[in-house]
């Protein structure tokens, strides 16, 4: 078995001061299954650890890659929402499992790669995903979903949104709770999109992101997600128009910037740039909640394509501290 797509795992109890080597556990680890009477390796990707507090566990989810024999994705492909859970005791992850789906074609390719989620207080899991329905482009839904601590369990799904252009589709969606409503972010191939929900699984019809003098956020072919505080709500982005045309689909430097949540517009006047442009992308990041005073953006430079190391970059990992100034809540 190729081991190369396996994902590595680092540690701090220090918060961030000193950090672990990183490991590979053979838990999470490609493994080859038989599709289409052909064994096949299956690959974790996108993968999303997240405290669950209802449980006290540390649950990560993402989604399941097929390869073919010569490591190349397969394509049209199954894709299933991978998760594991990190056992502290034994401090290692359990062996990644497949979140069971309703017997539907359209679900032969679904999953909650690069996605953020809402765990309710009950324990209740919104857990965005993304989907192919035969004959169409990708669409995205929240899936409404229980889990005990060990097994992660679907039990509905609510809006399915899609889009009617020549694009693939609707892509990465993450959700956010604020103000007693919730909010959803898409990728698209031309442009981010946006919407909002009173429950978490109903969505109004999703709108292009801009900033609130009414002109284009600029965003497109990349991720978004939420950075929520009890206090306001701000999303973490990508742009063109930063100097920055020499940056693959400008997906560097990382902005950050408050949203109007009642106008659904990002407040041009408040964004700040959370990492550099150093020639490389940033596109793929994550966020997490430390403590009521402390949230963390964590993204890599990606070093593609060549050349991107004469403007600065080189492989740096980045751990973004934001510091409130209240405490947050929500957390």
């Amino acid at each position: 078995l190729n081991w190369r797509t396996n994902l590595y795992y680092i540690e701090t109890d220090d918060l961030g001061k000193t950090w672990t080597e990183p490991r590979q556990f053979d838990t999470l680890a490609p493994r080859y299954e038989t599709l289409d009477g052909r064994e096949r390796p299956v690959a974790v990707s996108d993968f999303w650890p997240s405290w669950h507090a209802a449980t006290k566990t540390l649950l990560g989810t993402g989604h399941t890659v097929v390869y073919t024999p010569d490591w190349k994705v397969k394509r049209p492909r199954p894709r299933h929402t991978s998760y594991s859970t990190y056992d502290a005791d034994a401090d290692r992850w359990t062996d990644w499992r497949k979140l069971a789906m309703p017997e539907e074609k359209k679900f032969y390719d679904a999953g909650a790669g690069c996605t953020q989620r809402v765990d309710l207080g009950d324990g209740t899991i919104l857990l965005p995903i993304y989907f192919h329905p035969p004959g169409k482009s990708s669409h995205v839904a929240v899936a409404r979903c229980t889990f005990d601590g060990r097994t992660l369990r679907y039990r509905e799904h609510g809006s399915e949104l899609g889009i009617d252009d020549a694009t693939r589709g609707l892509h990465e969606p993450s959700l956010a709770r604020f103000g007693g409503e919730y909010f959803l972010t898409i990728r698209n191939d031309k442009l981010g999109f946006v919407t909002r929900s009173r429950d978490g699984l109903h969505f109004d019809p999703i709108r292009p992101w801009k900033f609130d003098d009414g002109t284009d956020l600029g965003n497109y072919n990349t991720q978004q997600h939420w950075v929520t505080h009890s206090e306001a709500l701000f999303l973490v982005y990508t742009r063109r128009g930063a100097d920055n045309d020499h940056v693959f689909r400008h997906r560097a430097p990382l902005f950050m910037a408050q949203v109007d949540t009642r106008r659904l517009q990002v407040i041009r006047d408040t964004e700040r740039i959370l990492v550099p442009q150093r020639g490389a992308r940033l596109g793929n990041f994550g966020v997490t909640h430390v403590s009521q005073d402390e949230t963390w953006v964590t993204v890599a430079e990606w070093m593609q394509p060549k050349g991107v190391e004469r403007h600065g970059s080189d492989g740096s990992v980045f751990v973004a501290r934001i510091h409130w100034a209240k405490p947050n809540k929500s957390v």
